[in-house]
């Protein structure tokens, strides 16, 4: 052991606990009270006590206090607990920072666990199951969006980030519930954790609640079985048990595994529990998270295990090994038995399974005693509870080496034992649950209390194994405050600490209004008026702690007439205030319907407007639009009336709505939508545009939503002058559209012009989809002239001509209205399956590659035989025209495809091949779409006049982006699969794939049958003058080859895993998908998708 005192920065029951062992390891202990905590029974049970600054729970949390008081007394070490500062990140490395050992996990492991959603991405990153969640910080409106995915009859559970202990989460099974339970958690959650963030997952209904006690030394990791804690009230446990009675033993070892698996991967040290909720409808677990620290039901383990866990967690935090310790693996032995824990509250419970706290002043404490009997508490004849902690006093924890209901038979006996009398508490509740047929068969779930709450309060006789005292003491109530003459007390409804008042003396107040928040249990209760009256004096203020009971106010009963209350009734809801009036105007104002000379330009141009074509994009009524009100930075030479005229947001329309969302629902079809104004300066950027650019993109990639760009304009504008600067060089814009690419899809747009900065953005997309009078340029026809560079016209300088065969446009469309309509389903790949399809016979594949070897087929047909029936969508269908790129759905399902083209250089793969088959790999891999590659190639394009287009390099592009996919990946060779450019069409070899299959039309080799010829018979063939007798030679020895070469004899060596009949191919495909883990398909692993 490295140190010799330690600091206990907790209270209660835990605290003594702590000091108990300390003590039998000789360690000096030094224990914390706060100011209303000095009559704890912890206080009494260290070597020494110091009292804190401060009350309630907000003096355990003051990091600094306790480190100054930890150096005052020389202490080595801080132990936590659990709870307050238990798994405090900064707390931990505070200490660190001095000296002081913090008796837990490292700090970057309290981050990892401590956060909810790091904790999940963790598990997602090692293949362990999640229940469907945000897994991040979620908004209210995200919430609403979450719950309302869920469709009829869903519902969903509030979890703070930080932290756990059943705060800050709720159930809720209605929208309307919402928006209360989320403020209620935040606040719940900020009080309890220094943090108000949620985030949101759906519900399991029926579920059990396992956890998993892991021990480590930061290297290795050993677990200590498993506990069950389904029997909750409101997510806070009651009763645990362990080991879990019934778990399926294969299930055991898959909690037991993944718990070992996590805890491996942050290399845990100390005491940690990893959390899981098993469907109890599916049989299917989920992990829910873990708790870094010492937990409070940790005493049912050392019973069945003979464990001192609160000892091995202190000489762990000292550098002890679990070698050392004998607590490796092979070393743990199995439990003996069960062993149950009964959470003592001081709690009344109503009937829908909510509680309130009780408080007051113990008369009499006599906890049981007996063989395999251990009550861990803090009360005692006399003690006063306090308001501003925890109802918990104390846990009675029996042991059985028997069944589960004989332990739950002592366990019920140890209760009508528990002497405890002066304040109410919940021992008649748990005895009634102990006694449910339900419980003794460990037939629940996490929600049985809250079901069965209103049964187990009715009232029901069970023996006093005690003499009961006569008379107790009460606790503060309203009788011991004088009222004035004539008037009533507002009593307080729960035990707690007033927050604030919201009325003053001499208000009046009806039956019903809400008056006071009070915080109990770190949970927020709204003090509404019992009857009507005139408040005449307020007995306490803010900061006060009250028992249930105790007077907050007295008011002079009177009848409040409605007169004297705003209602609805009073207030002319169609009336439109003056401040309404005007923001209704300036909205107005930006429509088309304000803007017919803007509308009519557009129209001789047979386009249509920015508002239309974004309306036509986003489903109806989904547009939420950014920045509307932006004017043109050029207030220094016009007038704010000019502004609004000439510059309706500033050229620039955006916002976030939905796309597909009747395919897909509204969370999986977001979208950022962006649309420069071609009618507002000739859609250039200006100053205030580029930061509602900004703005959007830095949205985009914090929630991670698609961008729609529709980028006709003219690059930047000049005539914005109310600037700072020169030339405007540190704008964020273009980066910030670059940072996307490979996080999020990205689609440009264009229909006319796009110049310079337009254009700039429009290349930084996925995918250009322009229409046939679209031109594209890095400058504009004035900026080229002025280079000195020639005149030319708009449609002079990069015409679809030009774009589409060069690769810089990936589909060309005849209209705005087309261009949309293959926007949408572009989006449509990268926002989930789709349940109806349609697909041809698919016994056509059959036929569709010639029996003659030499003749060429339509490889287009074969996609679209193969492919869902109009699920096609053909990208750069202009450019290396010898390589097919696309997207597919089979049976709805979305697949990224290329394909070799028999058509064009009969299927070699030609350096523009090369670039174009490499850049779509990397979509693919960007957006978690699975690949299948269609082979029929003779290999590279080869010669004088390919090397000089670099073939080398840009071929080898293939071989290098297949190397780092992690996405599934199948090849299905169709004829030919000959050299290099066949592996290069199996991600680099044909062992890389999923899976390599092949067609009976297929043939193999290490390059064209012919070429194999010529070099490998060339003597032999030249030793034939005759020329008929030469040819016939040449014919046998290809046929010999085109035989050894076949699919059937490749896979007779393994070199292929099948040969199929066409017809199996769609299934071939399904079954490998499935066959793939979820994780391979996860988004944004790759880090751009290459421009070219």
């Amino acid at each position: 052991m490295n140190f010799k005192s330690l600091l206990i920065a907790n209270r209660g029951e835990i605290a003594i606990r702590i000091a108990r062992a300390a003590a039998e390891m000789d360690l000096h202990t030094v224990a914390i009270y706060a100011e209303d905590d000095s009559e704890s029974l912890h206080v009494r049970k260290s070597d020494m006590a110091i009292a804190l600054r401060g009350r309630g729970a907000s003096a355990y949390l003051d990091a600094g206090q306790i480190i100054a008081i930890a150096q005052e007394q020389g202490c080595d070490a801080i132990h936590p607990g659990y709870g307050f500062l238990s798994e405090n990140a900064d707390f931990a490395r505070r200490c660190q920072a001095v000296g002081i050992v913090f008796v837990g996990p490292d700090a970057d492991v309290l981050d990892t666990f401590g956060d909810k959603a790091s904790a999940r991405r963790l598990a997602r990153q090692h293949n362990i199951p999640l229940g469907q969640g945000t897994n991040e910080s979620t908004s209210l409106d995200q919430a609403r969006q979450f719950f309302q995915d869920q469709g009829p009859g869903g519902a969903v559970m509030l979890k703070a980030l930080a932290g756990g202990g059943g705060r800050g989460m709720r159930a809720v099974y209605s929208l309307d519930e919402l928006d209360e339970a989320y403020a209620r958690c935040t606040s719940e959650a900020r009080a309890a954790f220094g943090t108000g963030e949620l985030y949101v997952e759906r519900l399991i209904r029926n579920a059990r609640h396992i956890e998993v006690q892991i021990i480590g030394d930061g290297n290795a990791v050993s677990h200590v079985w498993e506990r069950e804690c389904t029997l909750q009230r409101r997510n806070q446990k009651l009763l645990e048990v362990a080991p879990s009675p019934g778990l399926d033993p294969g299930l055991r070892d898959q909690l037991l595994a993944a718990a070992l698996k996590l805890a491996k991967a942050v290399n845990y040290r100390g005491l940690g529990t990893f959390e899981f909720l098993i469907d109890e409808d599916t049989g299917d677990f989920v992990f829910m998270e873990a708790n870094p620290r010492i937990q409070v039901e940790h005493t049912v383990t050392e019973a069945v295990t003979g464990l001192d866990l609160a000892q091995i967690q202190i000489r762990l935090a000292a550098g002890a090994t679990l070698a050392e310790l004998n607590l490796t693996q092979d070393q743990i032995t199995p439990a003996r038995g069960f062993a149950v824990q009964l959470r003592i509250n001081l709690e009344s419970m109503a009937a829908d399974g909510s509680t309130r706290p009780t408080g007051g002043t113990l008369s009499t404490y006599e906890p049981p005693s007996g063989p395999s009997i251990r009550v861990d508490g803090y009360g005692y004849s006399g003690y006063t509870t306090s308001p501003g902690f925890d109802s918990l006093l104390a846990k009675v924890i029996v042991h059985a080496e028997a069944d589960y209901p004989a332990v739950l038979r002592r366990a019920y006996r140890a209760l009508c034992e528990f002497r405890l009398e002066g304040v109410a508490s919940n021992l008649s509740f748990l005895q009634n649950l102990l006694s449910h047929p339900r419980v003794q068969a460990n037939d629940v779930t996490t929600a049985f209390i809250e079901r069965h709450a209103g049964d187990m309060l009715v009232g029901r006789e069970h023996p006093n194994l005690f003499f009961a005292q006569k008379q107790v003491s009460t606790q503060h109530s309203a009788s011991q405050t004088n009222a004035p003459p004539g008037t009533v007390a507002l009593n307080a409804p729960v035990q707690g600490v007033l927050v604030t008042f919201f009325v003053q003396p001499g208000d009046p107040i009806a039956r019903g209004q809400q008056v006071a928040i009070m915080e109990s249990m770190k949970m927020e209760f709204e003090v509404k008026a019992t009857q009507s009256g005139i408040v005449r004096e307020r007995v306490v203020e803010p900061g006060a702690s009250l028992f249930e009971g105790s007077p907050l106010l007295f008011l002079q009963p009177a009848d409040i007439v409605a007169s004297e209350q705003a209602n609805e009734e009073q207030i002319d809801i169609a009336h439109i205030r003056a401040d309404l009036a005007e923001v209704l105007e300036r909205r107005a104002d930006l429509t088309d319907q304000r803007r017919p000379s803007a509308v009519a330009k557009r129209r001789k141009t047979g386009q249509r407007t920015a508002r239309e074509n974004l309306a036509d994009l986003l489903d109806e009524g989904s547009f939420m639009e950014y920045g509307a009100m932006a004017l043109a930075a050029q207030r220094g030479r016009r007038s704010h009336e000019e502004l609004l005229a000439m510059s309706p947001a500033d050229g620039l329309i955006n916002g976030i709505g939905t796309v597909n969302a009747d395919l897909f629902g509204a969370h999986a079809s977001r979208c950022m939508a962006l649309s420069y104004d071609y009618t507002v300066f000739a859609g250039t950027q200006g100053v205030m545009n580029h930061k509602k650019t900004d703005r959007m993109l830095d949205l985009a990639e914090k929630w991670q939503l698609p961008v729609v760009f529709f980028t006709e304009g003219g690059g930047g504008r000049p005539g914005d002058i109310d600037k700072v600067g020169v030339a405007g060089l540190d704008c964020t814009t273009f980066m910030r559209m670059a940072s996307l690419s490979g996080r999020v899809p990205l689609v440009g747009v264009v229909s006319g012009r796009c110049f310079a900065g337009n254009a700039a953005l429009l290349g930084c997309c996925d995918v250009v989809i322009a229409t046939e009078n679209a031109t594209i340029g890095m400058a504009g026809p004035a900026m080229i002239e002025g280079g000195g560079l020639g005149s030319y016209t708009p449609e002079q300088v990069g015409p679809t001509s030009v774009q589409g065969p060069n690769g810089v446009i990936d589909i060309v469309v005849v209209d705005e209205a087309e261009a949309t309509r293959v926007a949408k389903q572009y989006l449509a790949y990268f926002q989930g399956d789709i349940k109806t399809w349609d697909t041809a016979d698919q016994r056509e594949l059959r036929h569709l590659i010639p029996e003659n070897r030499l003749r060429v087929y339509d490889i287009r047909q074969v996609i679209e035989t193969l492919a869902d029936s109009g699920s096609m969508l053909e990208l750069r269908r202009q450019f290396a025209p010898g390589m097919i790129t696309a997207l597919i759905r089979i049976e709805g399902r979305p697949f990224g495809l290329m394909a070799n083209n028999p058509m064009y250089l009969g299927g070699a793969i030609d350096a523009a091949g090369g670039d174009k088959a490499a850049r779509f790999m990397q979509l693919c891999q960007a957006h978690g779409l699975p690949m299948v590659s269609l082979c029929d190639t003779p290999g590279f394009m080869v010669g004088p006049e390919a090397e000089q287009q670099a073939t080398v390099r840009h071929v080898s592009r293939m071989f290098v982006t297949a190397a780092s996919l992690q996405i599934p990946f199948m090849t299905v060779v169709l004829r030919k699969g000959y050299g290099l450019g066949a592996q290069a069409m199996a991600a680099g070899s044909f062992q890389a794939p999923l899976f390599t299959i092949a067609w009976p039309s297929s043939e193999f080799g290490a390059m064209g049958l012919e070429g194999a010829v010529r070099l490998g018979y060339a003597k032999e063939l030249a030793a034939i003058e005759d020329e008929g007798e030469r040819s016939a030679m040449f014919e046998q020895l290809v046929a010999e080859l085109y035989q050894r070469g076949k699919g059937v004899s490749m896979a007779s060596f393994l070199e292929i895993d099948a040969v199929i009949d066409p017809l199996e191919t769609r299934e071939w495909l399904l079954r490998g998908l499935n066959s793939a883990p979820t994780e391979s398909l996860t988004k944004g692993l790759r880090p751009f998708v290459d421009t070219w």
